[in-house]
């Protein structure tokens, strides 16, 4: 699939959520995601909407799969953030948050302690 038909089928996907079609969005993703899982804008589509159904572990496996390019690396921080926090693992989702801030930052000009 070329990357306007992958473009073509996100923006379908995207029109399918805003008219309260969740789960038609969610077929079109998975089979983008399912096509290439290193695709961090599908992975991060598919993510969000895994999310939305209280698919948390599902959620994590497709970031963790996912190459994301840097325009993307907050919404991947975000995202695992959350799935982290909806399985109940705090601790592993502050720590997650912290590195890309740090990453972000830089480690040496970082505020974050520890």
């Amino acid at each position: 699939m070329d990357p306007e038909e992958r473009q073509f089928l996100l923006t379908a996907a995207w029109l399918f959520v805003r008219h309260g079609q969740a789960n038609r969005a969610r077929v079109l993703v998975e089979a983008l995601v399912e096509e290439d899982p290193r695709d961090g804008v599908s992975a991060a589509a598919l993510a969000e909407l895994l999310l939305a159904e209280g698919e948390a572990q599902q959620a994590l496996r497709v970031l963790r799969a996912a190459d994301f390019p840097p325009e993307l690396l907050r919404a991947e921080a975000v995202l695992e953030t959350r799935a982290l926090l909806a399985l109940g693992k705090t601790r592993e989702s502050e720590a997650r948050w912290h590195r890309f801030l740090a990453a972000k930052k830089g480690s040496e000009r970082s505020w974050i302690a520890g």
